[in-house]
């Protein structure tokens, strides 16, 4: 049994949680805070029985931690700017750890 721990931005917990259930996991989270810039998080814990379903969990992650986010010609977010000319750019990210789960109990 592993444990996936991943850390995501705030927008996008839901989407990764969603993506999580229709593919049959389950997850906990809780709001965690912190970096250079004590950004809001979420911390999601997701218990995988096979360690073979990791690489799964950690593709559903990685596909649904992507914003896009609409920027000028110099790169800055324009969300709330007028600008004629604007591109997009895909932003988010996620810190993932996975360890071994040497035993698992509820009580």
């Amino acid at each position: 049994m592993k444990m996936v721990m991943a850390i995501v931005d705030r927008a996008e917990t839901a989407r990764v949680l969603e993506a999580l259930i229709v593919a049959g996991y389950t997850a906990t989270f809780n709001d965690s805070r912190g970096g250079v810039l004590r950004q809001a998080r979420q911390t999601l814990f997701i218990g995988v029985e096979e360690d073979a379903r990791v690489p799964e969990v950690l593709s559903i992650i990685r596909e649904n931690c992507r914003s896009s986010v609409s920027l000028d010609s110099t790169g800055h977010d324009v969300a709330f700017q007028t600008v004629p000319q604007r591109t997009w750019a895909e932003v988010g990210n996620a810190a993932v750890f996975v360890w071994d789960v040497e035993q698992f109990q509820i009580y």
